[in-house]
């Protein structure tokens, strides 16, 4: 099976919805993620 072009489109920085889904989204999943690490962490401490 050969791959086909596909139109794919870069990031459209003025879209609100691309904004919040692809940099946004990420983000605050790697900060709660290390949060709620850090919060595991102190508990096993105690």
């Amino acid at each position: 099976m050969i791959p086909q072009n596909q139109s794919n489109t870069p990031i459209d920085p003025s879209s609100p919805i691309e904004l919040i889904v692809f940099i946004a989204l990420p983000i605050l999943l790697i900060v709660v993620y290390f949060v709620a690490r850090r919060q595991r962490k102190r508990k096993k401490q105690e």
